[in-house]
């Protein structure tokens, strides 16, 4: 299911009343979403679905999932754990690069710090103090130097108009010099982003993914290289390599989500 541009959180529930209805009754639910949501399952912000903010999703998930176990988590988060078990690794890092930058923390095999505690949001690190505004309201996070928007449009200042991600996308594959200078600053972002997060988790590899990210071959090797150049003196870099489920790695985490409800308590 894919849901329509937003008008009423009516309409998006009974698109999602109307799925579930198809599939049958499922024994659990584990759901990805990009919002911030209280410890009583109030929504707070939503900013792509704003309808949805004040709503209680257990409330609601109740009406549509009657007497089934249910479970929430930030889309980020739930994609770091899909990419962990994809991977086979425990300890791990993940970034993910599209419209924004999210991303989660996992350790010991477990989403850091656990989903009851709030979400990993990786992509608001701030790693220029004087740098962009961010949609977050501060200046200087990581996803408003490295999103895919912010990427586009620091390629617009270099080439003097904004190109569509067809003509940029080409253009860094042709390794056209404007493409790659405006690559290169936001792996120099993420970079800084990841190695300052490997001081304080100490993961065994950073996972770079997103549609953004995976739709530019080398992008992950780049920000390996630049974090390479960040490491304090006598420190192993940590490697950081692509992801390896793309665009689905947030629906694959919501399985997870699904069959280890205990995640999501306290």
């Amino acid at each position: 299911m894919r849901w329509a541009p937003f008008r009423d959180i009516r309409d998006d529930l009974a698109q999602l009343a109307a799925a579930v209805g198809e599939l049958g009754v499922p024994a659990a639910v584990g759901v990805a979403m990009p919002a911030t949501v209280d410890p009583d399952g109030t929504v707070l912000t939503w900013p792509n679905r704003p309808g949805w903010t004040g709503a209680n999703l257990y409330r609601l998930f109740d009406e549509i999932f009657p007497g089934v176990p249910v479970s929430f988590a930030d889309d980020g988060d739930l994609a770091a754990v899909a990419e962990a078990d994809a991977a086979g690794c425990a300890d791990l890092v993940y970034f993910g690069v599209g419209t924004g930058i999210g991303g989660g923390i996992v350790s010991g095999g477990r989403p850091w710090p656990g989903f009851a505690r709030g979400s990993c949001e990786l992509g608001h690190l701030i790693v220029d103090r004087n740098g962009p505004p961010c949609t977050c309201g501060r200046s200087g996070c990581v996803q408003a130097l490295a999103s895919g928007p912010a990427t586009l449009s620091r390629a617009a200042g270099i080439l003097g108009h904004e190109p569509e991600f067809a003509e940029f996308s080409q253009a860094y594959r042709d390794a056209c010099g404007w493409a790659m200078a405006a690559v290169q600053e936001s792996c120099a972002a993420l970079a800084a982003a990841a190695v300052g997060i490997a001081e304080l988790a100490h993961p065994s590899r950073v996972l770079i993914g997103g549609g953004f990210a995976a739709a530019l071959p080398g992008f992950a090797a780049e920000v390996d290289a630049q974090a390479k150049t960040l490491v304090r003196p006598g420190k192993q870099a940590v490697p950081i390599q692509a992801a390896a489920l793309g665009g689905l790695s947030s629906l694959h985490g919501a399985l997870l989500l699904a069959g280890n409800q205990h995640w999501g308590k306290p």
